[in-house]
């Protein structure tokens, strides 16, 4: 049974884009100069994943108003705002998310669609203002057609309706069915933005999950030199394929005060503690570790209900290349495409030019041009 996944995503009045639609495979790398829009398409996907998590509006967008796009010219009420949108697709086949956001004069959700196979299944509208609420409307295909009740209007309605939907109905099975594909699809995120500087010192031991900025990459190599010896000892291979020297193991070293520190074993050798290495280096690392991972070892809000063989990692970096040497680059291709064949994480990301030539002759990955 496929599993749930974000195959497209839609910006249709965002920032810079408007009627913009990006198909997204199992690796899907974006492309273009300076200002061409790479962090904004990341971006908008980032925060319909924060939407399905609950996360509400303000948080997700703290400036909303960088995100109306260019030109837009308020209304006679002085309303402005942004509309983004994705399909995900999975066991009840795609399903269409559509969402308007006001962010002027106030935050706030406006206006919510799904939609299965052209069908309606949600609908959310502002009808009064001064509430903050809005007004749903979701398929119940009973006695009543269409079930109707206010919904926050801070609030992703369709991450809701399982809490709402009681699946008494074949229509409202339809839409609980729907909205859990969404969810999953969405909350199955994990953003990665490694920082160098914030690696190389040693770490406490604690769970052993990776945070964003991949800050305790040592106590996460920890974990999996003892509870992931497989995963582990390929980690190893990939290090030797991209790091400076002979590279025979990933170790992990307790030091007397309880930190632990990785190091990379040279053989005869002496070793190298990562702190030693440089910004590319560890930013492949831990790149490739997160690759290999999968969501039981990443700091990311796991679904608990559902399990994990049935969900689909998505990895999410900018500057997936940045500080990489073509030969890590290439690997680090080479390595994504090969996990990403296997059903079950994928990776979005943004490139450089020169890897973006790289990944073009890489099968299995797919470059989106964002180039004017």
């Amino acid at each position: 049974m496929p599993r749930p996944v974000v195959t497209e995503l839609r910006l249709s009045a965002y920032g810079g884009r408007r009627r913009a639609t990006y198909p997204l495979g199992p690796v899907t790398l974006f492309t273009g100069p300076s200002g061409s829009g790479k962090s904004t398409v990341l971006g908008a996907y980032e925060a319909l994943a924060r939407l399905g998590a609950g996360d509400p509006l303000a948080e997700v967008f703290p400036d909303p108003a960088a995100h109306v796009p260019d030109g837009a010219r308020p209304d006679s009420q002085g309303r402005r705002g942004f509309r983004i949108g994705c399909t995900v697709d999975g066991p009840v086949g795609p399903v269409r998310l559509d969402l308007a956001v006001q962010a002027e004069p106030e935050l706030r959700v406006v206006g919510e669609r799904l939609t299965r196979h052209g069908r309606t299944l949600l609908t959310t509208a502002l009808r009064d203002p001064g509430r903050a609420t809005v007004q749903a409307a979701w398929l119940t295909a009973g006695t009543t057609p269409v079930t109707r009740a206010p919904l926050p209007d801070d609030l992703l309605g369709t991450a809701l309706l399982p809490l709402r939907v009681a699946g008494a109905t074949e229509g409202q099975r339809e839409v609980l069915a729907a909205a859990e594909q969404t969810v999953v699809g969405l909350r199955s995120l994990f953003p990665c933005a490694p920082v160098p500087d914030r690696m190389r010192a040693p770490v406490l031991p604690g769970e052993g999950r990776l945070l964003r900025d991949c800050a305790n990459l040592a106590e996460v190599l920890h974990r999996t030199h003892t509870a992931c010896p497989r995963r582990h000892q390929r980690l190893a291979a990939v290090a030797a394929a991209g790091c400076a020297g002979p590279v025979t193991a990933v170790g992990v070293q307790q030091l007397p005060d309880g930190t632990v520190r990785a190091l990379l074993a040279r053989g005869a050798r002496p070793a190298t503690p990562l702190g030693r290495l440089g910004d590319g280096e560890l930013r492949y690392l831990a790149l490739a570790l997160t690759l290999l991972t999968g969501p039981g070892v990443l700091a990311m809000d796991r679904i608990a209900e559902v399990p994990d063989a049935m969900q689909c990692l998505t990895l999410l970096t900018d500057d997936l290349d940045r500080g990489l040497d073509t030969r890590q680059a290439t690997a680090l291709l080479g390595l994504a495409a090969a996990i990403a064949a296997d059903g079950h994480i994928r990776l979005v990301g943004a490139v450089g030019a020169g890897t973006a030539a790289e990944a073009r002759r890489t099968p299995g990955v797919t470059v989106v041009d964002l180039t004017p």
